[in-house]
């Protein structure tokens, strides 16, 4: 096991700067290795799931949806917020039927991201989910998306030309990749 202790910071106060619905902003003064002292400013999230949904023909279904604050129209694997206490495996099926109207007969937990590790706490567990089922969307209000599918090689082909460049859609192509090719396993469970 590797000794960490000199590159640990240890927090000596905190102050909240904000709290909205869904962020909630601190600074914290830390105690630096070297014994100095610096601040860290920080978002709190609650975390989220992402699933990459195989249909049966080998492709895979992902959404177009606006995203304010970038001001452009992302394609991005379905996903959405845990709410506090919740289970990851309950929040990708619900995110998985409200956003898509699928349903999926298998999921396999794939590993777990932080797309923002300089600024957030904010995780998202990564979900394979496959059998799945057509039915109908039942999307929160005020949430507009478009169901679209793309094969591995079209969602490839779109990470590299830069169409798509979310980082969790990003990660969620290498593990498609990794799976497909049989390099990386997953424990399905129904």
């Amino acid at each position: 096991m590797t000794d960490d202790s000199h590159l640990i910071e240890r927090k000596t106060g905190s102050q909240e700067l904000f709290k909205g619905h869904l962020l909630h902003a601190f600074r914290d003064t830390v105690a630096l290795p070297d014994g100095k002292q610096a601040t860290r400013e920080y978002v709190v999230h609650s975390g989220a799931v992402m699933i990459i949904p195989l249909l049966d023909d080998g492709r895979v279904v992902l959404e177009r949806q606006f995203r304010y604050p970038v001001g452009r129209v992302m394609v991005e694997f379905p996903a959405g917020k845990l709410e506090p206490g919740e289970d990851p495996l309950y929040c990708a099926r619900r995110e998985l039927l409200e956003e898509t109207g699928y349903s999926a007969g298998e999921w396999a937990r794939a590993g777990v991201l932080h797309p923002v590790i300089s600024y957030s706490t904010e995780f998202i567990d990564i979900w394979f989910a496959r059998g799945l089922v057509a039915g109908e969307r039942r999307l929160d209000e005020g949430e507009f998306l478009e169901v679209i599918t793309a094969t591995p090689a079209e969602l490839a082909a779109w990470c590299f030309d830069g169409r798509v460049t979310d980082a969790k859609t990003l990660a969620g192509a290498l593990w498609l990749q990794n799976v497909t090719s049989g390099a990386w396993n997953l424990e399905w469970r129904p």
